[in-house]
């Protein structure tokens, strides 16, 4: 009989170990994640959903991959401001000129200093987001509003002259091209579904030329910020990512490699950091991007009425279950709010089936409609829901007439803004007050003799009330001098009437 051969335990034992490996390393292989700290472009990089995080490491190599893609995109912008000076040249008698006394009568003064003028540049720095390969540049307005000169570098150094596309005071957003082809261009995400919690990162130029493409992380904060008086249309994004003068202009993206936002602000108390960035929404952006490459300018949808947000304690005295919606305070005559059977009193809580939570969001679902859109509001009167059709109109600008302005200057001695978000944070006025605001109050003129002051809001011309910068021109049309007129005046809480000859 044959003696059967069997292998020492040993042997048994590092065959067991072996074979475990090798089944192991097979098993961690088709399921753990992939490492994608090398996939540096936007084309390549994988979605967050697409990338499990199941460690540290993964969460360190998402950052990497991120930053490496997007940071390619992002550009420095610099401007430069002309400021032209009027001076005169040295005299060395100090304004004293001895030879004046004799020659001046018969040759006039020789020595005479003639003025000059001196040109000094301000320089700024901001930072863009490339949205296509040709070129085209996402930025905020207050970053290129005031320049003569732009020019963009990109990542790899390069340098460009740049110019405006189109402005947009409005949302601070602009857009401006510069001449290239094949540019790494940004992908856009979707802000509406940013989720607060969410982690962003923002890549801009803070501070100086020297930190370019910084990039910083946090979360989202907040969304829906608004009443800082930045903007007319404010609808911010907050984040506790580190943003800093010069941010400007720059990405707020998420962990898809995806631009939710363009960073755009910072709410702070020493001029620095304090962990409260302030960013455009990208869906905002991207619909004002579009209308200035076609139009050069921005066309918004328009209601004809005056909103206003909900308290508790009116929707205690209204009957209303919550606070939430927009207030209409007031339908202008003729608009489409009036045509369209919409009263003062009624509380939009729908916009086309969205929910409404404040008069906010709701002025900037209208104005981001196009002229000529029917839209369904639901709206609470009486306790009742109903839904009204609406042709929305467009929105023409406030400002006022060359004429009137020149009018102003001459018979009254002060000039005037429209009320929005801006002028009422500055002036300290209730943003939904009706009238127009008085600025730029000429020293011994008389409206100065008279107690008026910047900030003072008309509410009423000769007995005929004053709701906007359109009805205030229509009123001081014909006015001429020698002209006895009676203005109502608020001031804070208080009212007052004013007369004067012009």
């Amino acid at each position: 009989m044959k003696q059967k051969y069997q292998l020492p335990g040993f042997v048994l034992i590092l065959i067991g170990i072996i074979a475990g490996a090798l089944v192991f390393s097979n098993f961690t292989k088709a399921t753990s994640p992939e490492v994608f700290a090398k996939e540096y472009s936007i084309d390549t990089l994988k979605t967050a959903s697409e990338r499990p995080l199941n460690t540290l490491q993964d969460l360190n190599n998402a950052f990497v991959a991120v930053a490496k893609a997007v940071t390619p995109t992002v550009v420095t912008v610099f401007t430069e401001k002309v400021y032209k000076v009027r001076y005169n040249e040295f005299n060395p008698f100090f304004g004293n000129d001895p030879f004046q006394d004799f020659f001046g009568q018969f040759f006039g003064n020789p020595h005479q200093a003639k003025p000059k003028i001196k040109k000094f540049i301000q320089e700024g720095m901001g930072s863009g987001v490339i949205v296509s390969s040709d070129g085209y540049i996402l930025t905020n307005n207050h970053v290129v509003k005031e320049a003569d000169k732009l020019k963009v570098q990109l990542s790899d150094r390069r340098i460009f002259d740049a110019k405006i596309i189109g402005r947009d005071p409005k949302t601070d957003i602009a857009l401006i091209k510069i001449d290239a082809k094949n540019l790494p261009a940004a992908k856009l995400g979707d802000s509406d579904k940013l989720q607060i919690g969410e982690i962003v990162l923002a890549i801009g130029s803070p501070l100086s030329k020297n930190l370019e493409h910084t990039i910083t992380h946090g979360i989202v904060s907040a969304k829906g910020r608004s009443n800082f008086g930045l903007a007319d249309y404010e609808d911010f994004i907050q984040t506790d990512a580190a943003i800093n003068p010069g941010n400007s202009g720059g990405a707020l993206v998420n962990l898809s490699g995806e631009v939710v936002g363009i960073n755009a602000a910072i709410a702070t108390q020493s001029g620095g950091f304090q962990g409260i960035g302030l960013a455009v929404p990208i869906n905002m952006a991207k619909s004002i991007m579009e209308q200035l490459k076609k139009h050069g300018k921005v066309i918004r949808g328009f209601l004809g009425a005056y909103i206003q947000d909900i308290t508790s304690q009116m929707a205690e005295a209204m009957n209303l279950p919550n606070v939430q919606g927009a207030l209409i305070a007031d339908v202008q005559k003729g608009g489409p709010a009036d045509k369209a059977g919409i009263k003062a009193g009624d509380v939009v809580i729908k916009f086309n089936g969205r929910k409404i939570k404040n008069s906010t969001q709701f002025r900037i679902l209208v104005a981001s409609t196009p002229p000529g859109t029917e839209v369904k509001l639901t709206v609470l009167r009486d306790g009742k829901k109903k839904v009204i059709t609406v042709k929305l109109g467009e929105l023409s600008e406030e400002k006022l007439s060359k004429t009137s302005k020149q009018k102003l200057d001459k018979l009254f001695g002060f000039n005037v803004a429209p009320i929005n978000s801006q002028t009422a944070k500055k002036y300290g006025v209730n943003p939904d007050l009706q009238g127009v605001i008085i600025i730029d109050v000429k020293p011994f003129s008389e409206a100065a003799r008279v107690g008026l002051a910047n900030g003072d809001v008309i509410i009423a011309i000769d007995h005929h009330r004053v709701k906007n910068m359109a009805s205030f021109n229509k009123l001081v049309k014909n006015l001429k001098k020698g002209d006895t007129v009676l203005l109502r005046v608020q001031r804070g809480d208080r009212k007052f009437f004013v007369a004067f000859t012009l």
